[in-house]
């Protein structure tokens, strides 16, 4: 049996203009810069927005137009997040990377049509010791 998730984290959103993309997802949508993750966005990294209540996140990537290929990003905490890297290593038959992030952990996979999914745990300073 699969371990359980607890939501959808966040979206990867590509975007030709960053900040262009981030005037319209505020003026259009009311999404607004995530204040906890606003340093990612400084290196290169997604510009994350949220909504009003904070519980939807998008992350805005730039890069040249291209297919869409969102990935779904779903959040565990850290004892799951090591089961689901089990987990998804048993099932697929490989073994996964987990990405440190410095403030959060990722493990990334694709379905069998290249569709992306990343697991993410916030749990950072369990997972290192787990993983230690």
């Amino acid at each position: 049996m699969p371990p359980a998730v607890l939501r959808v984290d966040h979206i990867h959103v590509f975007v030709s203009d960053r900040a262009a993309a981030g005037r319209w997802y505020r003026d259009v949508l009311g999404f607004t810069v995530a204040p906890a993750l606003a340093h990612w966005a400084a290196d290169g990294g997604p510009l994350t927005l949220e909504d009003r209540s904070g519980a939807v996140h998008l992350a805005l990537f730039e890069k040249p137009v291209e297919k869409c290929r969102s990935t779904i990003a779903l959040a565990a905490g850290a004892s799951a997040f090591m089961a689901w890297r089990a987990h998804l290593e048993s099932v697929l038959g490989q073994a996964l990377e987990v990405v440190d992030h410095d403030l959060a952990w990722s493990i990334y996979f694709s379905d069998p049509d290249g569709n992306p999914y990343e697991i993410t745990c916030y749990d950072y300073a369990q997972v290192a010791a787990a993983l230690a």
